[in-house]
């Protein structure tokens, strides 16, 4: 049996979101598991939560990491914009703060790394998840990035991070807010969230085993 280590992190807060699906889908699945997995293999989930700061969401997630070794890192964010389960697929090395974070930090068209590269694309195998929730009919776009707030600086960061490794998978999904109306659908429920990132995470171990470049989509 190959086991893979997992950490998914949310953040804790966000003014004005009653319940925030980052933080909910982190805790389920690293309190109830992912079942079905592919044949072989098996799932440790560990989840952390994030402060919304751009000082210190990265520093905490690194300290899992750290604790942890994982083989997969999943990243997940809220886009309060969005109808639909987003797949980032490019971090870019930016931050202009429309509003301030929870250190009332307001950063403005600033390099997140002066000496870092312009961009990163995700390591996750988007094409295959993606498939995966055709085929529950899960609602899913692939973004060509996570804005320039805290999302997106966690994101580059852990793919910073992320490049200087040769066997872990990062990369990071945004979701929209828990059955959102609005004029272009109804939302999400939780439990539809929670569904994609199981499937997120098998998507991925299942690329882990057997490799294909394409599934990666990063073009």
């Amino acid at each position: 049996m190959q086991q893979f280590n997992v950490v998914i992190s949310g953040f804790d807060h966000y003014d004005g979101i009653e319940v925030n699906p980052s933080a909910e889908v982190a805790r389920t699945l690293s309190s109830h598991g992912i079942d079905d997995m592919p044949d072989g293999t098996s799932a440790t989930v560990t989840s952390v939560l994030l402060p919304l700061s751009f000082q210190n969401a990265w520093p905490t997630l690194r300290e899992t990491i750290d604790a942890v070794h994982p083989d997969i890192v999943i990243a997940t964010g809220l886009k309060t914009r969005s109808h639909s389960v987003a797949l980032e697929r490019c971090a870019t090395n930016l931050i202009d703060a429309s509003r301030p974070d929870v250190d009332n930090v307001q950063p403005r068209r600033t390099p997140i790394n002066p000496e870092g590269s312009a961009a990163y694309w995700t390591r996750l195998p988007l094409r295959a998840i993606l498939h995966d929730f055709t085929k529950r009919n899960i609602p899913a776009t692939l973004s060509s990035d996570a804005g320039t707030f805290v999302c997106n600086s966690l994101f580059y960061q852990l793919l910073d991070w992320n490049a200087a490794q040769t066997n872990t998978l990062a990369g990071f999904m945004s979701f929209p807010k828990v059955g959102d109306g609005g004029k272009y659908g109804s939302g999400l429920s939780l439990d539809q969230m929670i569904l994609a990132a199981q499937d997120a995470v098998r998507a991925t171990v299942d690329y882990a085993v057997h490799p294909f470049a394409d599934e990666i989509c990063a073009d």
